[in-house]
């Protein structure tokens, strides 16, 4: 089987790990790494035996495929030469800045006939991809994703920098448009907000309640959903799937007894699934599991919080003048 040639554009905290992850893929030649920044991408190139490219334009003509994991406010602009110059590309989450800039990413993509795959790395978290077959009606879920501080990833506010997943997750898992969205959320250590909250009410009646923030002292990433007679947890960073249900059974007040079934697949590495994934889109032209559209649709959600805590904010700027 011919190789897929590969190359990575952005070699920073992330980025070094899609070099990592290609340049164990026996299907796939890692061809170089790009970085503003020439002593990452040789220090990255020499780590994965490839070569180093300051200017990733001139790896765009050696590849067929690239990874885009460069700043947010620079997808756009990056993906868009890829696209233009037949490159297929696995462009990091949040798609873009703006929804214009999503939607020119599509039409070129469309008109280049080239993949966009967006970065939503949770949907290919194992206890995530298990949890599809147990799915039923979702009438309520309730999402935490809580972390340390940490000063990458702050070019954005904690809404594109984590909630944003959440959002792709539950937009992927509940059949029905949004019908409102109830938000709060507040700057602590940023400029930015760095916690807040949204509340999902679809059309269908389910619900969602999403929590993040990025300043507490622990780190937490869990999922729940309700739905008649069972609901499901998972644990994306301890990767566990636990789900109740009632059972047949009684106990000895006649009710039913809870029946729980859980599982954790520890063993297995989301990036490495995601990046695969892409490997074998480009190979067989298939649409991903996140496409352009779908990172699109993560967005407009979390632009309309992101507008909403800031009309909030404005609304009540005493208190953060305080």
């Amino acid at each position: 089987m011919e190789k897929i040639r590969i190359g990575v554009i952005g070699v920073g905290y992330l980025g070094k790990f899609h070099a990592q992850k290609y340049m164990a893929m026996p299907d796939v030649e890692l061809v170089g790494v790009a970085d503003a920044n020439p002593e990452s991408a040789a220090e990255v190139a020499r780590f994965c035996k490839t070569a180093a490219f300051g200017d990733y334009r001139e790896l765009l003509k050696e590849v067929e495929a690239v990874s885009v994991v460069v700043p947010t406010s620079l997808h756009h602009e990056v993906a868009k030469t890829c696209l233009l110059a037949g490159v297929d590309v696995m462009l990091e989450k949040p798609m873009t800045t703006t929804l214009a800039e999503a939607d020119d990413l599509i039409c070129i993509a469309i008109e280049q006939e080239r993949l966009i795959q967006v970065g939503h790395i949770e949907r290919y978290n194992p206890a995530v991809l298990a949890m599809a077959e147990h799915l039923t009606q979702p009438l309520f879920i309730e999402s935490h994703r809580i972390h340390t501080f940490k000063p990458r990833g702050i070019d954005v506010d904690v809404v594109l920098d984590l909630m944003i997943h959440d959002i792709d997750i539950i937009l992927s898992i509940v059949a029905s448009p949004i019908k409102t969205i109830h938000t709060v959320g507040v700057p602590v250590f940023t400029r930015t907000t760095d916690i807040a909250n949204a509340r999902l009410i679809f059309e269908n009646g389910c619900t969602a309640n999403i929590t993040v923030s990025r300043i507490s002292k622990d780190n937490m990433r869990r999922l729940r959903i309700f739905q008649p007679n069972s609901f499901i947890s998972v644990d994306y960073g301890k990767k566990e799937l636990a789900v109740f249900r009632l059972g047949r059974e009684r106990d000895e007040n006649g009710l039913p007894r809870e029946e729980v079934t859980k599982a954790c697949y520890m063993h297995q590495d989301a990036l490495e699934m995601e990046l695969a994934d892409f490997v074998r889109n480009v190979r067989e032209r298939r649409e991903p599991k996140v496409s352009g559209r779908d990172g699109r649709r993560a967005l407009a959600v979390a632009q309309e919080i992101i507008a909403q805590i800031k009309a909030h904010a404005e609304q009540h700027r005493h208190l953060l003048d305080a």
